[in-house]
């Protein structure tokens, strides 16, 4: 039995990995490394954040993204943005050199079982430990619209569904979204010669401005210090003391992670999407149907009605629609876990699963990293940075986890029988210390 299981192989979970492998833990490794940014990102999009708030995570700090771009040739410099295919290389990369060998079978359930948890492999292969940290990303939290739901994927399609823009090249495409999503999205769609707009909830779009120079007058940095999620000293708490942010009122931790660092495009965007695109702000679409024509196979396009904030009607027509809406991390759609264990996951008010100090559950010895831990430990955790703080915390928790089984005799996870009263128990501990 393995000391801990890692599901996922993307920036939190080749990180935690890293580190698990540092300390020792007997540690398997599952998914395919860096897969949501290989074959879920349209190819030419570029990294939003700065290149050295984009390192994962080893203990030594060897393994970082400018060496890497070194290596290639390439210097990494702030306020220049690196490529994604780089990114998504450096992530193979980092793969190869700080995390033991990754098994690149997907898991498909995740159970609890007396003295830890058993996954099931794609395959059928069942695999077992003590510990399970779940860095599944953001795939399995897409948000559609509701009004779109009804549409199949030839009229209706998520922004995180394209490797690559092409089957639009001549077409007419609404993207639906005021984010770095929908705006990127629209430029290169725009750039291979769609017709293309964005339709956006907000009144006016909201662009990010150009970051001040690394080296500046120290006023200027007190004022505003950089940090990992841009400059201001509220943006640099959120970065850099994610374990300060866990510590406080859960309805302000809900607050933030819901409103905070909201949908704004890199200013690097700006100049080529402005020009290019038709912009339709302060719309939010009501209904959507399929236009005739399709044969029921989406020939037809789609047909949008959409209100404004003072209630007017509008419509339009288009042949397809990219819903850059991002995500929402709730704990139903963790599906790989078997019913008994999602269903026993104490949750916050927006549907997440609460995690303690360590990101632990409320289930003990399961253990949660990335965007599903963004409103107990804040926006960092939407975003790469968020990795390095994780992989640390994380791993200190399991090896806690795993040395409290071995002062009781057994593994310190109970089995079956003993879920309710040691979940309870923990959950109540993870209240008391501020982590849940």
């Amino acid at each position: 039995m393995y000391d801990l299981l890692v599901v996922g192989a993307g920036p939190y979970g080749l990180s935690i990995a890293s580190h698990a492998a540092r300390a020792g833990l007997r540690l398997r490794v599952h998914g395919r490394p860096m897969a949501s940014w290989r074959d879920h990102m349209p190819q030419g999009m570029y990294l939003k954040s700065e290149p050295w708030a984009s390192n994962l995570s080893d203990p030594d700090g060897r393994w970082r993204l400018d060496t890497y771009c070194a290596g290639q040739g390439v210097e990494a410099r702030h306020g220049e943005p690196i490529p994604l295919e780089m990114f998504a290389a450096y992530g193979q990369w980092f793969a190869r050199n700080a995390v033991p060998e990754v098994d690149e079978r997907t898991v498909t359930r995740v159970a609890p079982v007396t003295g830890g948890f058993e996954a099931v492999t794609e395959d059928g292969e069942t695999v077992r430990a003590r510990t399970v940290a779940l860095a599944v990303g953001v795939l399995p939290f897409v948000e559609i619209p509701a009004a779109l739901r009804g549409l199949g994927p030839d009229l209706v399609s998520h922004s995180c569904h394209h490797s690559d823009l092409d089957r639009f090249r001549g077409r007419d495409v609404t993207v639906i979204g005021g984010g770095q999503a929908a705006l990127e999205t629209a430029a290169l769609l725009a750039e291979q010669g769609t017709r293309v707009r964005v339709l956006a909830r907000a009144e006016q779009l909201n662009w990010n401005d150009v970051p001040p120079p690394w080296e500046r007058p120290w006023w200027h940095a007190a004022r505003a210090p950089h940090s990992g999620l841009g400059c201001g000293w509220r943006n640099w708490f959120y970065a850099e003391r994610p374990g300060l942010f866990s510590r406080l009122p859960e309805p302000t931790r809900a607050r933030i992670a819901a409103t905070a660092l909201g949908p704004a495009g890199a200013w690097w965007v700006r100049d080529r999407m402005e020009p290019a695109v038709e912009v339709l702000v302060g719309q939010e679409v009501a209904e959507a149907r399929e236009l005739g024509g399709g044969g029921g196979g989406g020939g037809g396009g789609v047909r949008l009605d959409t209100v404004t904030r003072s209630g007017e009607r509008r419509s339009l027509e288009t042949e397809h629609v990219i819903a850059a809406t991002g995500f929402r991390a709730t704990c139903d759609r963790l599906s790989l876990l078997d019913p008994q264990l999602g269903g026993s996951l104490r949750t916050l008010a927006d549907d997440s699963p609460a995690v303690g100090r360590c990101f632990e559950s409320s289930y003990p010895g399961l253990f949660l990293a990335g965007l599903v831990t963004a409103s107990g430990f804040g926006p960092a955790m939407r975003f790469v940075h968020g990795a390095t703080f994780t992989a640390g915390t994380l791993v200190r928790g399991v090896r806690r986890r795993l040395r409290a089984g071995a002062r009781g005799g057994g593994t310190g996870v109970p089995g079956p029988g003993r879920r309710e009263a040691r979940s309870a128990g923990h959950a109540a501990g993870s209240l008391r210390a501020g982590g849940g």
